[in-house]
């Protein structure tokens, strides 16, 4: 096997394998399949195992290390093989990628497969002798995320393969591809609120106590809530009330129960564990309780070395001169970031999620170059 293997100009073909593979999640099977038979060739000792238990498992995950010489620095690339389901509306198969022009059609196209398939391609251009190279893919992303990247972060501790460097390939361009990388993400936290009365007719409301008025003064109170202003470089914390219930199917009783569900995404000026606090706290004020589930904690790659090499690769492919952002939703980054420095950076997101998601061609070459340009750029660094 020769040091560098020019994949660049498979990087289409190989993105439309994996799209071929169908992956809702949590993904198995066929589509690790197809990844592995890409990396074993490229010289990479390729780990499968399956994590957890139902509900939310079992998933299926992958660890792919190709080492370098002793001693040398460690880059890895990160992602997702499983994606959300297509639904209805597609103009071909959502599973049966196509080339229209100058789009490739397919459901992953952007999200995220077409970007593996890029990192692949770059990673066969880079020589073994460069250093460390690895790959930390989980089926389970768009799902509840308990049993994928944290099961493979396990794993690299344990193996003490730990990164300097880790690139996540989510969709960040908005515009153009290149535009935007994203330094940071907000945190997210979800909670339960219950109220409980007491069951009664409408006609005797003193032989009834009705939770609703209770859980209105905890919204009320919640909903005026002003958490922040935002910070130099992530935009202020919001709540926001996303179910209110109270399952009465009827016109003449006081329901014993009434509940809500508020969702909050959040910057580093706070913890996850310390806003479900302070909702618990309105709640009891009033009457209720709370549950909360912390979906992950805000963080911040300040930006430095890792980000320069990125908007340098960026600049060099395209031209453009990228804006750090922390914008959007969240990513298995927010686990990675406990390993080691993590920036995310991909295809452009237009139409991640939507019915005829596609990928421009060009833009899956282009992110080859700008891949392989940052890893040997990553290893290089002192």
């Amino acid at each position: 096997m020769s040091d560098i293997i020019p994949l660049a100009a498979n990087v289409v073909d190989l993105a439309e394998a994996l799209i071929a593979c169908p992956s809702v999640t949590p993904a198995t099977g066929s589509v690790f399949d197809c990844l592995e038979s890409q990396l074993a060739p490229l010289g990479f000792a390729v780990t499968r195992f399956v994590a957890g238990e139902a509900p939310d498992g079992p998933v299926e995950n992958l660890f792919a290390v190709r080492r370098g010489p002793e001693g040398a620095r460690h880059f890895a690339f990160a992602g997702h093989l499983d994606v959300v389901p297509p639904g209805d509306g597609w103009t071909s198969d959502a599973f049966a990628p196509e080339r229209r022009g100058d789009l490739l059609y397919g459901r992953g196209a952007v999200d995220m497969k077409g970007s593996i398939a890029a990192m692949v391609a770059a990673a066969g251009q880079v020589p073994a002798e460069a250093g460390t190279v690895s790959f930390v893919i989980t089926g389970d992303e768009e799902g509840p995320a308990r049993y994928g990247t944290l099961a493979l972060i396990d794993l690299m501790r344990e193996r003490g393969e730990i990164p300097d460097l880790c690139l996540v390939g989510e969709p960040t361009s908005v515009n153009r591809l290149g535009d935007v990388m994203k330094v940071g993400r907000r945190g997210s936290v979800n909670i339960w609120i219950d109220v409980d009365g007491v069951q009664g007719h409408v006609a005797y409301p003193h032989l009834a106590d009705n939770p609703i008025p209770r859980l209105v003064a905890i919204l009320a109170e919640l909903d005026a809530l002003v958490l922040d202003e935002g910070t130099d470089w992530f935009q202020a914390s919001n709540l926001e009330i996303t179910d209110v219930s109270c399952g009465n199917p009827t016109t003449n009783v006081i329901p014993a129960r009434a509940a809500a569900r508020v969702s909050i995404r959040f910057n580093d000026l706070h913890t996850g564990q310390g806003l479900a606090d302070r909702v618990a706290e309105i709640a009891r004020r009033h009457g209720g309780s709370a549950r909360a589930v912390i979906s992950g904690e805000a963080f911040l790659t300040q930006p430095g070395a890792f980000s320069s090499i990125l908007a340098d690769a960026i600049r060099a492919e395209t031209g453009l001169e990228p804006e750090l952002s922390t914008s959007g939703g969240t990513s298995d980054a927010r686990f990675l970031k406990d390993l080691s420095p993590v920036i995310e950076f991909g295809l452009c997101n237009a139409t991640m999620h939507k019915r005829d998601e596609a990928v421009a061609i060009a833009d899956l070459e282009a992110l080859v170059g700008i891949y392989r340009r940052v890893t040997l750029a990553a290893l290089a660094a002192r």
